[in-house]
């Protein structure tokens, strides 16, 4: 947006004059309340409303009649294909709304679940097709959609006919002269007699109302197909019970393969960490055991570098065990091991934990986790001179802070640490925003559910 008078303007921008952006960030010089009736969007809205009423009567005759004629077919058994043909033909009418609402109204909806017929053959599919919900969604909105196409195609033709025609009422006299008189408009009436209209008022008074309905009437549009957006979205995309299933299906993946991966991981520490240590260890006791009687001072001097082994093994374990699940989490709860957390990072960590309760025991280590995942790539990462923690409860939602002031950059599109830890928080239907411009802060956002304990 321009700048005001005063502190200097864009180029060809007069002095004294903001313009407007739209969300595109294009700048204009007019409001949008002004630029809505030339705007594509009014257009595309109203041929949408326009183009409805056909496709209503058109989709309401197929699904009445199909209907009809399979529920009066019913006691033969060429009734039950003539349903499923009318559902799979109203399917048919859902996908060209949804191409038609992607096209004119930017609605993007996604198809809904696929049939899932049991076994092959016709049979089959024609049973899948009948005990579908998204079949019957989809006849339901052919049955509305054409009383609601009635209303909305009146609505929209008669505020945008009269609009414009009010509008340039005035214009009519230009173009027909021969209406037009010296003194004043000349009109005829029924009798074939003339009138005269002396008062050009009347004129103004037509065309300054035109002009209020053709202002008013883009956002009458907008909300005559706001109802149709939801006509769509609700009856022809997806069920939320199927989107569900479908969330906790992928959820189930990425909680497997979190969980296998943790496997790996102790596998891994175990083998290549104290396991390797404790064989060591039984070697250099085994040595120590046959010098013992030949060579005590030496025998001695083993043990000793193995009693400092077990102690590193012993430490490898503990450090192994508290990434599994660390006691002081279960016995003293977040605020007590998030600062645990925090002493051992590399940089300073403010830790605020505002719980008047304890989380759900998962939840409550998932959010241990996260916290400690995070500090770890600030150690490692960010370049940071400092860092904060700041935890609290808002309504059932439990609130996640960690910020630093290190270098920035962090994103979880990138492939990175954050996007796995981002999976595992949707997992349990839990959110991770990040805002890490280049050259920082960085302040990362983790929201998880109470389920309380």
């Amino acid at each position: 947006m321009a700048t005001e008078y005063g502190q200097g303007y864009a180029h060809g921008e007069r002095p004294g004059f903001r313009g407007h952006d739209d969300a595109g960030g294009r700048r204009h010089r007019l409001p949008a309340a002004l630029r809505a009736p030339v705007e594509g969007r009014a257009w595309r809205e109203f041929g949408y409303t326009v183009l409805s009423l056909p496709i209503g009567i058109t989709s309401f005759v197929f699904a009445v009649t199909m209907l009809s004629l399979g529920a009066g077919l019913l006691i033969t058994f060429i009734g039950v294909p003539v349903l499923a043909g009318g559902l799979a033909g109203c399917r048919g009418i859902g996908a060209l709304e949804r191409t038609r609402a992607r096209a004119l109204l930017g609605l993007d909806v996604a198809a809904p679940e696929p049939l899932r017929p049991r076994g092959g053959g016709f049979m089959a599919l024609m049973g899948a097709t009948l005990k579908s919900g998204a079949s019957w969604r989809h006849v339901l909105y052919s049955l509305l959609m054409l009383p609601w196409s009635v209303f909305s195609f009146t609505v929209a033709v008669v505020f945008w006919s009269y609009g414009w025609l009010m509008l340039t009422y005035p214009l009519w006299f230009w173009l027909f002269p021969m209406y037009g008189g010296q003194d004043g408009i000349q009109l005829y009436g029924d009798d074939g007699h003339r009138i005269y209209l002396d008062n050009p008022f009347e004129i103004g008074v037509t065309a300054a109302t035109g002009l209020l309905i053709t202002l008013a009437t883009p956002w009458i549009l907008r909300a005559l197909t706001t109802v149709d957006r939801l006509l769509v979205s609700g009856l022809l995309g997806p069920s939320r019970l199927a989107t569900r299933v479908v969330e906790l299906e992928s959820d189930r993946g990425v909680v497997v393969d979190t969980a296998a991966a943790d496997l790996r991981r102790i596998e891994r520490d175990l083998h290549d960490g104290a396991q390797a240590r404790l064989v060591a260890l039984a070697m250099d006791l085994g040595l120590a055991k046959e010098k013992l009687t030949e060579d005590p001072e030496a025998a001695a001097r083993m043990v000793d570098e193995a009693h400092g082994e077990v102690k590193v093994a012993l430490q490898e374990l503990r450090d192994l065990a508290r990434g599994i699940h660390p006691a002081v989490l279960t016995d003293r709860g977040l605020s007590a091991a998030l600062s645990s957390v925090a002493a051992r990072c590399t940089v300073p960590v403010q830790v605020e934990v505002d719980l008047t309760s304890r989380p759900a025991a998962a939840i409550e280590g998932i959010a241990y986790f996260t916290v400690s995942e995070l500090l770890q790539n600030i150690s490692k990462h960010s370049g940071a001179r400092s860092a904060g923690v700041d935890v609290w409860r808002a309504e059932d939602r439990l609130m996640l802070q960690v910020t630093d002031d290190g270098r920035g950059g962090a994103d979880v599109s990138a492939g990175s640490g954050l996007a796995g830890l981002a999976d595992r928080l949707g997992a349990v239907d839990g959110i991770l925003v990040v805002d890490s411009p280049a050259g920082g802060p960085t302040t990362i956002t983790a929201e998880l559910p109470w389920r309380k304990a």
